[in-house]
């Protein structure tokens, strides 16, 4: 079962989707509750079911779909964005994201620039 059929449910119509035992299995804490972080009305929900992490899910649901309210609700998940200058690191010197990041600290504009230059595939 997809994440977002348990949020509409929660959201919009206040569907039971955890009537039978085995769908409980199915359930994503995670991200239902990171979905409904991203809004100012159902934020203090997540995060009153994110101390309470360890209840069962069938519980978590119930006080989502009985305690908020019906409503259309939609934001974009926020993603990370990549970097250009990690990247450069990353293939020049063949680090992990890890290691290109504290390399990046110590490495001035530029010799930034020269890797970048070095990096530049020409046609």
């Amino acid at each position: 079962m997809n994440p977002f059929d348990f949020v509409n449910a929660i959201n919009k119509s206040k569907e039971d989707l955890l009537k039978e035992p085995e769908s409980e299995k199915h359930y994503p804490a995670y991200m239902v509750n990171k979905a409904l972080s991203y809004f100012p009305d159902t934020i203090l929900y997540a995060n009153e079911i994110n101390q309470f992490h360890h209840i069962d899910s069938k519980l978590q649901f119930h006080f989502f779909l009985n305690s908020i309210r019906p409503a259309k609700r939609f934001a974009k998940w926020v993603k990370k964005q990549e970097d250009n200058d990690i990247t450069a690191v990353m293939e020049y010197y063949g680090y992990n994201p890890q290691k290109a990041e504290s390399a990046l600290s110590i490495l001035s504009s530029d010799q930034l620039i020269t890797i970048k230059q070095k990096l530049e595939k020409g046609g």
